[in-house]
């Protein structure tokens, strides 16, 4: 039977002489105290390798939040510019047909009003005269 330990080829035999030498040199009493030392070795190295990967799982998520906002930004600044390119549009179709239009009658604020002159003409069918009064 073949028992392949991480990347050792080792077998049964040879397995069970490294166990016979561990347990002649440390001695029955030094052997759990060794394997619970062992073991807890081996669990900070795993608890150190899932706080490593943890840090960078967080710094990758960050970074594609960062991107994530950076592209948002740019489509809110796009969408405001084309805004403001339509509201430049729509105030330059307004002031075409402002010019278009004829000058109303009405006298601005600024100018000074006109002095308005009516003169009546009152015409008389029987006589065939024609007066005016101002």
């Amino acid at each position: 039977m073949q028992v392949t330990i991480l990347f050792f080829d080792f077998g049964s035999g040879e397995i069970f002489l490294i166990v016979l030498a561990i347990f002649l040199v440390f001695g029955p009493g030094k052997i759990p105290e060794l394997a619970r030392g062992l073991g807890k070795f081996i669990n900070e190295i795993k608890r150190a390798s899932e706080d490593v990967k943890t840090e960078i799982n967080k710094e990758v998520n960050r970074i594609e939040r960062e991107k994530k906002l950076e592209k948002y930004k740019n489509e809110v600044d796009q969408d405001l510019d084309n805004t403001k390119d339509h509201e430049q549009d729509v105030e330059d179709v307004n002031h075409k047909k402002d010019d278009k239009k004829p000058k109303s009658s009405q006298p601005d604020a600024t100018s000074q009003p006109e002095e308005n002159h009516t003169e009546t003409i009152n015409i008389k069918p029987a006589d065939n005269t024609i007066s005016t009064k101002s």
